[in-house]
């Protein structure tokens, strides 16, 4: 066992148990910036390890009733066809040093777009809540929800990030009054175990996993994601998501300078 993969799992196993963010958006670039994984492995063995590593805090969420599932099934609904489809894409494109370079891009700009969705999520909110009052709204808040499933799949099978943070900017949005800050965390994870699964399958299919890389974030992550997971309900979420947006986006813009260097 790597002690500081062990760490770095267990870092944002916690992160990911308590609000629901980290899976792709910390891990990924932690992976490319601090280990040196190539882009590929990243993705895919990150895809895995946020899947199992939700699976664990969602079984905690799931236990105290936290879990919106209608919210859950209008988002599989556009998440997991759109992974699949991106999936196939990908198994038709050769990827050349070029492509790799794009895909690192990709992740940063994701990142930083994440990060930036986090830092504005009280105006959306207030913003969701004036709609949601609309009459007109609650008729289009499932087609936008499957539309945002669509966004999702796409991106996190393409970056591993997305499925956490942006997802749960998106929800702050279409469902400003419906979901309190512990369950739109559940909702969310509950939403990203399948589209990880999928996408990482695909990854998997592709042999861009690294078994034991994934291994030893792991035996850090689960038993963090355990704890983070039952400390969710008594942390205060506004700050917290708040400094976590700051780190994401300087995270994001030192991988963007790392890979324009």
């Amino acid at each position: 066992m790597d002690p500081l993969l062990v760490t770095a799992g267990a870092f944002t196993g916690l992160v990911v148990g308590a609000t629901g963010v980290g899976g792709g958006a910390l891990m990924t670039p932690i992976l490319l910036l601090l280990f040196g994984v190539a882009p590929r492995a990243a993705i895919g063995t990150d895809l895995w390890y946020a899947a199992i590593t939700k699976l664990a805090a969602a079984r905690v969420h799931h236990q105290h009733g936290l879990v919106d599932w209608p919210i859950v099934f209008r988002l599989w609904a556009g998440s997991l066809s759109a992974s699949l489809l991106t999936v196939l894409w990908m198994r038709t494109q050769p990827m050349s040093d070029a492509h790799l370079e794009w895909m690192r891009a990709t992740i940063a700009i994701a990142v930083c777009v994440t990060a930036v969705g986090m830092l504005f999520s009280g105006p959306l909110r207030r913003w969701g809540g004036r709609l949601d009052s609309a009459r007109w709204f609650g008729s289009w808040q499932t087609p936008l929800t499957v539309v945002v499933g669509i966004a999702l799949g796409t991106l996190v099978t393409l970056t591993s990030v997305g499925a956490g943070a942006l997802g749960a900017v998106c929800l702050l949005y279409l469902y400003p009054r419906r979901l309190t800050p512990s369950t739109l965390v559940a909702t969310d994870i509950a939403h990203a175990i399948p589209l990880a699964l999928i996408a990482g399958l695909g990854h998997l299919t592709l042999s861009n996993v690294d078994g034991r890389l994934l291994a030893n974030l792991l035996a850090g992550s689960i038993p963090a994601a355990f704890i983070g997971a039952r400390l969710s309900a008594r942390m205060p979420h506004g700050p917290l998501r708040m400094l976590l947006a700051i780190v994401l986006f300087a995270v994001g813009l030192l991988l963007l300078v790392d890979v324009l260097s």
